[in-house]
């Protein structure tokens, strides 16, 4: 039987311009699913970065919106609070949400802000030339770190569901992995029940999706995603971190 994949009507008939191998097109089409399953296309505005996903606006069937780097959750903050019959998200790298937007993305969590944020973590700037990102990895070599990350002298990598969850606000906070289809099918999930919070107007949801950067790691697809596997989950390990509403927590 011949299984013939259909595009979501969240996307649009743009191809996509990522790196071939680049998981930024899996991490659309899940975020297109939940908008489409959940009937929320219509109603829903998403904010495009700085960053490899600075054209997502071209691949999004939605409104869409361009912030400055790293203020993509002060943007969805104001948009939010003047139209609050849409539904808003974020979509942000690494570099752009853990460095330059760190006070951002801190400060709407705190105030449990009524919109969801997908984090793509590629511990590395992927757009900019492979330069260390917040959460490069100890020892790991980049563009500006040719020598591997020196934590004594730049610090440790952020974990930034960690970090969010030590705040009392946030509703729903998971980390996923797009590596393997095992785990694009788990990651389907926390997306979709992200929005799905987003929807009812729970408060503030954040999903972050482990992926990789063939193109600046020097891997071939394949290969990105076992090293990616051997190396980053164990840093970074996959897992719901905090969900009120299983918990049975009101809106």
């Amino acid at each position: 039987m011949q299984v013939i994949a259909t595009r979501p009507k969240s996307l649009t008939d743009v191809g996509f311009t990522y790196c071939p191998g680049c998981l930024h097109g899996v991490a659309h089409r899940l975020i297109a699913e939940a908008m489409d399953e959940l009937g929320m296309r219509n109603q829903t505005m998403g904010i495009a970065p700085v960053g490899c996903s600075v054209f997502a606006y071209k691949f999004f069937n939605c409104d869409m919106a361009e912030a400055a780097h790293g203020r993509a959750p002060a943007v969805a903050t104001g948009m939010k609070r003047a139209r609050p019959d849409m539904h808003v998200f974020t979509y942000q790298g690494d570099g752009d949400l853990a460095a330059i937007g760190t006070a951002e993305i801190v400060h709407a969590a705190n105030r449990g802000e009524h919109f969801s944020v997908f984090f793509v973590n590629n511990a590395i700037y992927g757009m900019t030339g492979g330069q260390m990102a917040p959460t490069t990895l100890p020892a790991m070599k980049t563009s500006t770190s040719p020598y591997g990350r020196d934590v004594d002298d730049i610090g440790y990598p952020i974990a930034v569901c960690e970090m969010l969850n030590s705040l009392k606000a946030p509703y729903f906070i998971e980390r996923v992995s797009l590596l393997s289809p095992q785990d694009i099918l788990k990651a389907r999930k926390a997306v979709m029940k992200a929005m799905r919070y987003n929807k009812e107007e729970r408060g503030f949801t954040f999903v972050e999706l482990i992926s990789t950067c063939p193109t600046n790691w020097g891997l071939d697809p394949l290969k990105s995603c076992e090293w990616a596997r051997e190396n980053m989950l164990p840093y970074f390990p996959i897992g719901n971190f905090r969900d009120k509403g299983a918990e049975g927590g009101d809106k």
